[in-house]
């Protein structure tokens, strides 16, 4: 197809004026030279990306000019300050849907702790909540407890364990409930989805891919190894990887955004589009350049998907997708608005995936994005699992599944202490747990990657417990499960499962690591009284500003830490996961300090 034959095309996709309904129709346009039946449909028209359904030509919609975006844009310092850069150090194998026979669920959240790992390992104290429990369990896979009888979409399924503090010597008492699901790859199938891709093009992301930035000020730090491609080239790989998941059915749009924002193609479906096309594009047009105008670039996004709000939301999924690589610094930009918005915007059931590029967001933010019913939230550190995350895993992505997940507990003599593992533990009560949203999880060899969240108990009841859980599925069917469960009248150690063990073993590591860094900051609001490992005191987090203090241990704690150490490595091989290496190996990198 010649130049001016694009071009007309791409006018007829914009509504211009003057270009008539026979040449958006496919037939040949008044300036088109070419002889009838040239460069025309195929005989199989989903076959070849320039035909659409009925033998129509497919459209070129693309319509963004870097040029005229670059005249109005305001240029600023690749030095944008963002949070800390991490890998992600959990293993793939998986990961992938045609990889696996069954797929598990996870509860949404954070996906990994990999600003903690980072910030360690460049010699840096960490914030507290940046040891996220939902990002924890999600590095690993759990044995569920299931014993293979789910019939349906969800169903739990209750693990319990008896077992000491391993530095206090208090017995606790602890139940998982383990994610099932009846959904293999075969029978997976996501819903039509209308998404629109919101990408952060700021000055920002020019810079490396491995490159390390710290705290606000923009304190900069390198990193040795790594993908040394600038963030901006990455992220075009891993969009033309999304666009390559997606049906004829579904529709595409995307909003690029600096300091302003710009439609770079309007939400249409995809087998009315030129693909090949605004590959093409993505890779010719988009660079970095300006500010981080968050809020204009998800205010388009909303534009163009709420003409499809009303859509039976049985079969549709309507879905923003922001990826960037910094925290906003234009239009709204506190969590509160951004959390308020997102609500508005799921009630219109209008979702939203963030990708953080190369850097994790504030705990708070995430906490914020992901009490959102249908909302998630994963930082990618490697081009690797960038696209892995928008290929791969898409489908998972946008794909909720449960909503409103609660378990009541009814027993004589328990109550809930705390919940490890779902970013809604805090609106959890004595009697309650809570889970805002699972998403589909992969599975290897019967385990499921994050699939459980653990409850530790209080009181000193013995017998049975009811847990009394109910949902909403993705359909709007509400569902419900009564089971009794019968705590064992046993002595330490006792778990029922793997599963339950190598929970327990996370969340009393993510309880130490949080303990230290709130004492390493105010040694007055975590006394050391006692020797047990202790739940963190929830109003000391969330006081301290990301800032490049120097990583530091005291004795006291790194007595303690030295001793958990070794329950920790014994317990990894009485649960025979080699996985757990990585966080052995991050503890030692925080004795070093000491």
């Amino acid at each position: 197809m010649d130049a001016n034959r694009r071009r007309y095309l791409r006018l007829c996709a914009l509504g211009a004026t003057g270009v008539t309904l026979a040449g958006c129709t496919g037939q040949r346009a008044p300036d088109d030279d070419t002889e009838d039946g040239d460069d025309g449909p195929t005989d199989d028209p989903m076959t070849d990306d320039s035909s659409g359904p009925s033998g129509v030509e497919k459209i070129d919609d693309w319509q963004y000019d870097p040029e005229e975006a670059g005249e109005r844009s305001v240029s600023i310092s690749s030095g944008n300050a963002t949070a800390a850069n991490s890998s992600v150090s959990y293993s793939s194998a998986g990961a992938s849907a045609d990889a696996a026979e069954s797929i598990g669920l996870s509860a949404g959240g954070a996906t990994n702790i990999a600003d903690f790992r980072r910030n360690v390992e460049e010699g840096y104290l960490p914030l507290p909540e940046s040891v996220a429990y939902e990002g924890l369990f999600y590095n690993y896979y759990f044995d569920t407890g299931s014993n293979g009888t789910c019939q349906s979409l969800f169903c739990p399924s209750y693990s319990t364990a008896v077992t000491e503090d391993p530095l206090g010597g208090e017995t606790e008492q602890y139940i998982t409930v383990g994610l099932d699901s009846n959904l293999t790859t075969e029978s997976f199938e996501r819903k039509q989805l209308n998404v629109v891709v919101v990408l952060d093009i700021s000055g920002s992301m020019g810079s490396p891919f491995d490159q390390y930035y710290y705290d606000r000020f923009g304190n900069r730090h390198e990193i040795e190894e790594g993908d040394d491609r600038s963030k901006i080239a990455v992220a075009r790989d891993a969009l033309e990887s999304l666009t390559e998941q997606l049906r004829p059915e579904d529709r595409l749009g995307v909003v690029l955004y600096e300091s302003e924002a710009s439609v770079a193609k309007p939400l249409r479906p995809v087998e009315a589009t030129d693909m090949d096309a605004i590959r093409d594009h993505i890779q010719e047009d988009v660079q970095a350049r300006g500010g981080t105008n968050l809020d204009a670039g998800m205010a388009e996004a909303t534009a163009m998907l709420e003409e499809y709000a009303g859509a039976d939301q049985t079969e549709t999924e309507n879905r923003q997708i922001v990826i960037t690589d910094a925290m906003p610094n234009t239009g709204q930009t506190d969590d509160e608005s951004l959390q308020d918005r997102l609500d508005d915007h799921a009630e219109n059931t209008i979702h939203t995936s963030f990708v953080g590029v190369g850097v994790d967001f504030n705990p708070e933010l995430v906490d914020q994005i992901t009490a959102v019913e249908g909302a998630n939230y994963r930082a990618v550190h490697s081009a690797e699992t960038f696209e892995t995350y928008l290929g791969e895993e898409f489908e998972y992505m946008v794909t909720p599944l449960v909503y409103d997940l609660t378990v009541e507990l009814d027993a004589e003599g328990y109550e809930v202490a705390t919940v490890y593992g779902s970013s809604a533990a805090e609106e959890s009560t004595d009697a309650l747990i809570e889970v805002n949203t699972l998403f589909p999880s992969p599975q290897e060899a019967g385990r499921t990657r994050g699939g459980v969240v653990l409850v530790q108990l209080d009181g000193s009841g013995e017998g049975e417990l009811t847990l009394d859980a109910s949902w909403e599925d993705r359909t709007g069917d509400e569902g419900e499960t009564i089971k009794t469960v019968t705590f064992p009248a046993a002595e330490p150690e006792h778990f029922d499962t793997t599963g339950i063990r190598k929970a327990v073993l996370l969340s009393r590591y993510g309880d130490l690591l949080r303990n230290w860094l709130v004492h390493a900051r105010d040694p007055e609001a975590v006394p050391l009284e006692d020797d047990g490992i202790g739940v963190p005191p929830a109003e000391s987090l969330g006081e301290w500003e990301q800032q490049s203090q120097a990583l530091t241990i005291g004795s006291e704690y790194a007595e303690r830490m030295r001793q958990f150490r070794e329950h920790f490595a014994a317990e990894m091989d009485a649960i025979g996961d080699d996985e757990l290496e990585q966080d052995l190996s991050t503890m030692d990198t925080i004795l070093d300090a000491a």
